[in-house]
């Protein structure tokens, strides 16, 4: 029997939610501020903005059940993570230019049917979005 779309597809938010979450315990474990939360503009989403001492960290968070066989990093595409780079440009504009290094960080999460069995965090994971053009990194 196939199940309706619309609970498929709420079960798959209701994961997200849950991993950002259990992402933002993890960075806040870790000593870090987070800002901002599933940041929005014309170029895409971040889901969360961070501070990790003078480094403004751009994170995108991965959330798979552990029935899956791929690891959770495997579903952040090339095309996301220049998304992800033109909203920081964005949101960097939005607070008026200021020079600030910048990061672009992962966190996977791995969940099981009762709660999260495996987190990681890579910092710095994409900092290098190749372009034809040019290497990004900072600002």
């Amino acid at each position: 029997m196939i199940k309706p779309f619309k609970k498929v597809r709420a079960k798959h938010i209701i994961l997200g939610k849950k991993g950002e979450n259990a992402a933002c315990k993890l960075l806040k474990a870790k000593g870090i501020d987070i800002l901002v939360r599933n940041y929005r503009c014309k170029a895409g989403e971040i889901d969360i903005i961070a501070r990790d001492g003078s480094i403004i960290c751009f994170i995108e968070v991965k959330t798979r059940s552990k029935t899956t066989r791929s690891r959770p990093a495997k579903g952040l595409s090339q095309k996301q993570k220049s998304r992800i780079y033109n909203s920081s440009k964005h949101y960097i504009r939005a607070l008026g230019q200021p020079k600030v290094a910048c990061r672009y960080d992962l966190i996977e999460l791995r969940y099981n049917k009762y709660d999260f069995c495996e987190a990681r965090h890579w910092p710095n994971h994409f900092s290098k979005i190749q372009n034809n053009k040019k290497s990004y990194g900072s600002f």
